[in-house]
């Protein structure tokens, strides 16, 4: 069962995902400072002849709202999953560092074996 998550592990690129994940948190914070400095506008005053338009007008009004508001959280999401990201890629790498230490660690113990044993043969 892990094997199949051994050979993705292999695939994936970390070299490439490494080397963009301080652009793609970059384009996050620009993206969140531009969604800051946008604000809410207000409303305008809504002046009409039939009852029906006022009415609708303060429909998309409210509903223009509230999609400033899921695209504000959105945009935070994304920024908070970029930087994620980049602590994640981050922990990645130096997982990879520790695991080949430990790799070259054990060949010198299994050098180190082979060579006791063979003066005590």
């Amino acid at each position: 069962m892990a094997f199949p998550w051994m050979v993705a592990l292999k695939v994936i690129p970390w070299g490439d995902v490494i080397e963009h994940a301080p652009k793609v948190l970059k384009g996050a914070r620009q993206l969140l400072d531009k969604q800051k400095t946008q604000g809410t506008p207000t409303s305008p005053d809504s002046s009409g002849t039939t009852d029906s338009l006022p009415q609708r007008l303060q429909a998309l009004e409210a509903s223009h709202r509230q999609l400033q508001v899921d695209l504000a959280q959105l945009t935070q999401t994304t920024a908070d999953l970029a930087e994620q990201n980049s602590r994640l890629v981050q922990a990645v790498e130096v997982l990879r560092w520790r695991t080949r230490w430990l790799g070259a660690v054990a060949v010198g113990m299994a050098v180190v074996l082979a060579v006791l044993l063979a003066i005590n043969l």
